[in-house]
């Protein structure tokens, strides 16, 4: 066997089979063996059944006392129960859509387990364990792999075993100097502890190599593509001059410190020949739109047009109308499109547009329509910019010839995943708040669900309004989770005497912004929602946020919730609902009743969920990682992007012999989103 040969080589993979390894990602054997376990069980000695604990995951062995399969959701998907018992005890199992399995627990057959004891509809019990037949279960410290399809995780493992003998012959992105520079354990050494660690020592010490190399590739094909977008680009650029001072000198209020920071990082760089390319990241209330009203000010006196893009249309059409009364008495017109626009209006929009007489456009994604034109674009904004894919934000950037591109976002993002995910832009923080912005009085409510919609009745009678947030539409048999349709019906019978309205995601888009809209006009006092209005909209007199479920969401999600509240000269509160006492759960309660710090919080909710569920990658064009964890690998990070660095200086192109692997792995993680020509 050779690194190249396909799967099929191995014992066991056939053609069929080795279908279902490709769509993981997995031809060759070299693939395999780079293929890394997702996380591991410690499975150390057997615990009699008696001794299980509720929450901690253990290996048992049982023998079979019984089996029930029940009607589950849909023909053929049927729910399994399993009664296994040894000398001490017994326990149920329960397999959902597990019915197939009912002929494998053939009564007094035993078998070896490993799962989390639970509480369930049948009392104690373990759901979806692991099982092999007895003396088979794998003890110590046990790789598991997240296979998909047709590969089972038995396979996966097998299928490794027989790689083992290649592992000298493997080649990653480290060399020999970066090995020693960094007392580094050989690549062989570090395979073997990824796959079969003997030891937590020998996974750390493997993992560390891994890691290194896995952000040596990231950092190389980003810092890549950073330095090929800047070279020689000409861009949009502004004349030397204050233009944005006079329209600060002219708001009604004081800016902070940071927003005039802000200010002048943006308009240096409209300054520059080459386009400018800048996030701005601000908490929410911390005054972003001060700061891009400033620059599209300038921009304006230059000459050029300014178009902002906004999620939604009810966002951006409170944008066009708070532009519309600064702008257009110091002679700036300022216009909207959307696509729920007349065609007569619309077509009087582009026209203006197009022959110059728009200073400023607003809009949704209507403006990156084909008969879209523009006239002399200079600045493009896009407003919470996470809403938005890569290929959308381009397309408004191509309406023009390299105009200067702002984004902005609420989103706190840790300063070292900002570098990351936004390797080709510059950051701008505004990290002030408004002086006399009130704190929100936030409560984690475990039991008082009761008090705490007395609290919402008490501010809806003082003329205020609530949202009421929930995880899910729809009830769910699987999930004890509350739902919009189940709490909307729950407080329109509650508060009989006030306007209790819903908007969730499977609405139509009309509906859902008619909904918004109602609730933005006063003319809806209590709105149920799901996260659709996590984004989207301003109602300075709401003052009480509700989420049912809150272990349901991520720190992120629920500042951003909370954040639709205090927008006003009232004091607003926040409750957080949830008898959940998962160790998640009650970190992220506890961090919100403690912190307002978006970026603190940030952190916080970097270190619980990782960057991947964070950030995601389908909309920033960033490639997966397997092992790296960046939010507590930033050493590592640090290291492997000062060596990035000092490669790409040397070989630009990746062409040394040495660099061959690294340029293979580049090519390999980024594929079509890699912007490097190497």
């Amino acid at each position: 066997m050779n690194l190249k040969d396909k799967i099929t080589v191995l014992k066991g993979i056939g053609p069929a089979k080795a279908g279902s390894f490709a769509a993981m990602g997995i031809d060759t054997l070299e693939d395999l063996i780079f293929t890394f376990p997702r996380r591991y069980e410690n499975r150390g000695t057997f615990v009699p059944i008696g001794e299980l604990k509720p929450g901690e995951p253990a290996i048992f062995r049982g023998t079979v006392c019984g089996t029930s399969v029940g009607p589950y959701r849909g023909r053929g998907n049927r729910l399994l129960k399993v009664t296994v018992s040894d000398e001490t005890g017994s326990v149920n199992l329960v397999f959902f859509k597990g019915g197939y399995l009912n002929k494998t627990f053939r009564r007094g057959s035993t078998f070896d387990f490993y799962g989390t004891l639970t509480a369930g509809r049948w009392g104690a019990q373990v759901v979806h364990p692991s099982f092999t037949r007895e003396g088979e279960m794998n003890t110590g410290i046990v790789p598991v792999y997240g296979v998909s399809g047709a590969v089972s995780e038995r396979e996966m493992v097998s299928c490794q075993k027989q790689v083992k003998e290649l592992y000298p012959e493997a080649e990653d992105a480290v060399t020999g100097e970066m090995e020693k520079r960094h007392n580094l354990c050989s690549l062989e050494y570090s395979l073997s502890g990824i796959h079969f660690p003997e030891s937590r020592q020998h996974y750390a010490t493997a993992r560390y190599r891994a890691v290194f190399s896995e952000l040596l590739v990231l950092q190389t094909g980003l810092m890549g593509a950073k330095a090929q977008g800047g070279e020689s680009l000409k861009g949009v650029s502004l004349r030397e001059g204050r233009e944005e001072l006079e329209y600060v000198g002219m708001l009604p209020y004081k800016l902070t410190g940071a927003q005039l920071r802000c200010i002048d990082e943006i308009c240096r760089d409209m300054e520059k020949d080459a386009p400018m390319n800048r996030l701005v990241q601000g908490d929410v209330g911390s005054g972003k739109t001060a700061v891009a009203e400033a620059a599209m000010y300038k921009n304006a006196r230059c000459g050029y047009q300014s178009v902002l893009m906004a999620p939604t249309e009810i966002l951006a059409r409170q944008h066009f109308e708070g532009f519309r009364s600064r702008f257009e008495p110091l002679g700036i017109r300022v216009d909207f499109l959307s696509g729920s626009m007349k065609k007569s209006e619309r077509d009087e929009v582009l026209r203006s547009l197009r022959e110059g007489e728009t200073d400023i456009i607003v809009g949704t994604h209507a403006l990156i329509q084909p008969d879209v034109e523009y006239c002399r674009l200079g600045l493009v904004i896009a407003d919470e910019q996470h809403r938005f894919g890569v290929s959308q934000r381009t397309r408004l950037g191509e309406k023009g010839e390299n105009p200067n591109v702002l984004l902005m976002t609420a989103t706190p993002i840790p300063r070292t995943m900002a570098v990351i995910f936004y390797g080709d832009f510059d950051i701008s923080v505004i990290d002030e708040l408004p002086p006399g912005r009130m704190e929100i009085d936030t409560r984690w409510v475990r039991d008082r669900r009761d008090e705490c919609y007395s609290m919402v009745e008490k501010e809806l009678s003082r003329g205020r309004q609530a949202y009421v947030v929930t995880p899910l539409i729809e009830e769910s048999e699987r999930l004890n989770v509350r739902s919009a349709e189940e709490v909307f019906t729950e407080l329109r019978g509650r508060f009989p005497t006030f306007r209790v309205d819903m908007v969730h995601g499977a609405m139509k888009q009309e509906e859902k912004e008619a909904a918004m809209d109602r609730f933005a006009r006063g003319q809806t006092d209590l709105l149920v929602a799901t996260v659709v209005i996590e984004v989207g909209i301003n109602v300075p007199n709401a003052t009480v946020m509700v989420v049912e479920n809150a272990e349901r969401f991520g720190l992120a999600q629920l500042h951003q919730l909370r954040g639709r509240v205090g927008r006003g000269s009232h004091k607003s509160y926040c409750f957080l609902i949830t008898d959940s006492e998962s160790e998640t759960a009650c970190r992220r309660c506890e961090t919100m009743e403690q912190s307002q710090d978006g970026f603190y919080i940030a952190e916080e909710d970097l270190k619980l969920r990782g960057p991947g569920e964070i950030f995601g990658t389908r909309q920033h064009g960033l490639p997966d990682i397997q092992i790296a964890d960046m939010a507590r690998h930033t050493d590592i990070l640090a290291m492997a992007g000062e060596e990035a660095s000092a490669v790409l200086a040397r070989d630009p192109q990746l062409k040394l012999p040495e660099h061959r692997t690294l340029r293979e792995k580049v090519d390999r993680l980024f594929g079509e989103n890699r912007r490097l020509d190497l």
